[in-house]
């Protein structure tokens, strides 16, 4: 009787979690379970990991952390689920996550065929090769004739498809569902090539026997704008979601940081009430509380925090800002504003 009352408890639960996601309010589901249950990698350095307590840290964590933030007040209420790339929109679609943040590349077949929207950009990137140094290979034009190992279901398939066409080369491409599977691959030797996202390459090179033994080639093949991504349909959401990405963007700008949000409420300055909260009701707007920002900075950090905790120039990644740099500062990174 136990058992079937545990059972019976669960299909409720599972069949109310579905309902949420039909009737497109999201944010009703995470308010109802307490938790948000966020879509990630299966483990990408500096971008979503997990360590051997089960602790997950990355640049795409901490977006998932502040959604969670803004809408129930507590970072720490984010449950998540790692997903191979062929999994992710499947999960997000069927109403099995609330929210995809997985190194997602935005593309308009994305965008308008599968039922989903892009809710903003947290990691401009651009694809890459990565190849053992013992070949002496300086360029991806060297590489006619060479086997390439890569993940399955993604956009690096057609983007090395299309590179290699373009430039008149044979290639032969090996697809892994999963990524560790991929990287063992090409550290076994099954493939001349390693292609995926530069960030990635960068990420997945600390996993090899002997990392320093392999280069990343200079070539950047595509544009890939990576960002969170929810289910259409549901318009609160989606402005929560791409509003928590543009609060973060707002602060590193205004100078807001984890450690001074506190004094910053004092400010006399028009802008940083408005997203602070002692101004106005832009929460309230969007269901949550007023000073949803300020929590989001305070327990998360501005978006300049959580890039040099996770992937800038002194972690293991050594990724320099770039084009993810502030608009201000010569970067693509820009925010509309909060008024």
């Amino acid at each position: 009787m136990k058992l079937t009352t545990v059972i019976g408890t669960v299909a409720i639960s599972l069949l109310a979690s579905s309902a949420f996601a039909a009737d497109g309010d999201t944010v009703a589901k995470i308010k109802a379970e307490g938790a948000l249950n966020c879509g990630v990698s299966q483990g990408l350095p500096g971008f979503s990991s997990a360590d051997d307590a089960g602790t997950w840290t990355g640049i795409d964590v901490d977006l998932c952390r502040a959604v969670t933030t803004a809408i129930l007040g507590d970072a720490s209420k984010t449950k998540f689920t790692p997903l191979t790339a062929k999994e992710r929109f499947t999960a997000l679609s069927s109403g099995e996550i609330d929210l995809l943040v997985r190194n997602t590349t935005w593309t308009m077949t994305r965008d308008t065929q599968l039922g989903l929207n892009f809710a903003g950009v947290n990691y401009y990137d651009g694809q890459g090769m990565m190849v053992p140094s013992e070949l002496g290979v300086t360029s991806a034009l060297e590489l006619d004739g060479a086997s390439i190992c890569t993940n399955a279901g993604t956009t690096t398939e057609l983007n090395i498809t299309d590179f290699f066409r373009a430039n008149g080369m044979k290639f032969e491409l090996k697809t892994f569902e999963k990524t560790d599977e991929a990287v063992a691959g090409y550290d076994a030797g099954l493939c001349d090539v390693y292609t995926t996202d530069r960030s990635g390459l960068a990420a997945l090179r600390l996993k090899l026997t002997n990392p320093d033994a392999h280069t990343v080639l200079p070539e950047i093949i595509s544009k890939e704008p990576l960002g969170p991504v929810v289910r259409q349909g549901d318009d609160n959401f989606f402005n929560i979601v791409k509003w928590t990405h543009n609060c973060m963007l707002n602060a590193e700008e205004m100078g807001i940081t984890s450690s001074n949000v506190a004094e910053m409420k004092g400010s006399e300055s028009p802008s940083i009430k408005r997203m602070l909260g002692s101004e106005g009701n832009f929460g309230e707007q969007l269901g949550i509380p007023n000073d949803w920002c300020a929590a989001v900075i305070a327990q998360v950090g501005n978006y300049g925090e959580i890039y040099e905790t996770n992937v800038g120039p002194n972690t293991p990644l050594g990724l320099a800002r770039g084009v993810n740099a502030l608009w201000s500062k010569g970067g693509l990174q820009y925010a509309p504003p909060i008024r």
